[in-house]
């Protein structure tokens, strides 16, 4: 919803060609050999959404659509009073499961991850085990993906020595402070610059959906009365991981996130997609 970039992001021409963040992922993850996008989108915006963005990929790769709403819950369930946001990113997956037949990525609309993060992701699926519960997620380096404007929500991970995910916290007030250190303003928990963060870059295979299926009930008895609490991908991660539903492997990328999560970071990111090669024709 852009709260506060203060109007929907993914819909900004940041390009020099007019181009939106999310026309690089979708170059990349092509390249990297994706072949099917999914776009989830909120009924109200749908239209315009297919209009503005969707035309530019349609005839150039296999597209569709998923709607993702406040309503959208399981028997039982209904919105609580007060809730006006979505239900947060897993929810959003959720949303898009019948539209998700085979192993598939997952990626934020208004982030921009880098060529070598799709094909990390892509390699790891090509030999994952469509019916396994072997998922990855592809993680940053902490300093690789701070905003020298305001705070920023990252997924802090913790690291198994097998190189798989023990852990998965999302952290809402990440900054560098004067002094030079990373926090969390909300904690005042410190970190180190190679800590490891997740960007919402996973691969999944169908497995994923059906147990954020069984998952989403728990997480709506327990918070879904909080009209603010959302079912965020490190949330449903965590309880995953708990559960012992499957494995999660952690990849390294050494790119450099690229993101508005206000408005003063457009000035910087619309200056570093000058160098980048356009994904239009």
């Amino acid at each position: 919803m852009g709260s506060r970039y203060g109007g929907l992001k993914q819909m900004d021409p940041i390009g020099p060609r007019g181009e939106f963040i999310l026309d690089y992922g979708v170059g990349d993850a092509l390249a990297a050999g994706f072949s099917r996008i999914v776009f989830v989108v909120r009924p109200d915006i749908e239209a315009d959404f297919r209009d503005v963005v969707g035309r530019r990929w349609e005839g150039r790769a296999e597209v569709a659509y998923a709607r993702q709403s406040i309503d959208m819950l399981p028997s039982g369930f209904s919105v609580p009073a007060g809730r006006a946001k979505p239900w947060g990113t897993a929810h959003a997956v959720l949303c898009a499961r019948e539209a998700l037949p085979g192993p598939f990525a997952v990626v934020n609309a208004d982030d921009y991850y880098g060529p070598e993060s799709f094909r990390v992701a892509a390699d790891f699926l090509e030999g994952a085990d469509p019916a396994s519960g072997s998922f990855c997620s592809v993680a940053y380096r902490m300093a690789n993906t701070l905003s020298a404007n305001g705070p920023v929500s990252r997924g802090v991970c913790t690291v198994a020595p097998d190189g798989t995910l023990s852990g998965l916290v999302e952290r809402a007030a990440l900054r560098r402070g004067a002094d030079g250190v990373v926090r969390d303003e909300a904690t005042g928990e410190s970190y180190d610059d190679d800590t490891p963060v997740s960007m919402n870059l996973f691969g999944f295979t169908p497995r994923f959906p059906t147990f954020l299926a069984e998952e989403f009930p728990r997480f709506l008895a327990d918070a879904g009365s909080d009209p603010k609490r959302e079912f965020q991908m490190p949330t449903a991660l965590s309880a995953m991981v708990a559960r012992g539903f499957a494995s999660v492997k952690v990849l390294r990328s050494p790119s450099r996130w690229i993101g508005i999560t206000s408005r003063e970071d457009r000035a910087a990111a619309a200056e570093f997609f000058r160098s980048v090669s356009s994904p239009l024709p």
